[in-house]
């Protein structure tokens, strides 16, 4: 098991993967409503950092099972209610996990400078907006970039392939007598 900080703040490369919500029954179980869909970090042996009463310790999985809408986890060394209790809206942390394939992490994303592969610069991505379709790049400008247009993000650079024609910079395609490149919630020029 790993040694928790001396603190009660996260390792800063942590990531929010859940949050424990009420206990269930009296054998320890919690609640938890995980933010990550990856299997493993359900599976036993799992750790998390937690914080509880300004002091950090480190959950371990023993098992985990799906209950509607959030799974029923035990942790090691919460045998009762009382303890489960105890770790009532306790968020979860826990590391990145390493990808061996294209995937984007929003953790990478967000942050990152955005950059089209003619090499104009689009701004910083403050946020990834969930959506039906795909996922959104949000950047400081308010400009929102579809996920599919993202080529690659390393490094703190996001390199992006929109259509032709389709820049919404501040000055970029803006035209007085035509508002169709106008992006949303902005007042066109007629």
């Amino acid at each position: 098991m790993t040694e928790p900080p001396a603190t009660g703040e996260p390792p800063a490369d942590h990531l929010e993967i859940g949050r424990i919500g009420r206990a269930h029954g009296v054998r320890g179980e919690s609640n938890v409503h995980f933010t990550s869909e990856i299997a493993e970090r359900r599976a036993p042996g799992a750790e998390y950092f937690v914080s509880v009463g300004g002091r950090g310790r480190i959950l371990v999985v023993e098992s985990c099972r799906p209950h509607g809408d959030h799974h029923l986890v035990r942790f090691a060394g919460v045998d009762d209610r009382t303890a489960a209790e105890a770790l009532v809206n306790a968020t979860l942390w826990a590391p990145p996990l390493p990808s061996e394939d294209d995937t984007l992490w929003v953790h990478q994303l967000v942050g990152s400078r955005v950059v089209g592969v003619d090499g104009g610069e689009w701004g910083r991505c403050i946020s990834v907006i969930l959506n039906p379709a795909h996922d959104i790049l949000e950047l400081a400008s308010g400009v929102l970039v579809p996920v599919t247009f993202v080529v690659s993000c390393a490094d703190g650079v996001t390199l992006i392939d929109p259509p032709e024609g389709l820049d919404l910079r501040d000055g970029a395609g803006d035209d007085a007598s035509d508002d169709r490149g106008a992006a949303p919630g902005r007042d066109s020029a007629r």
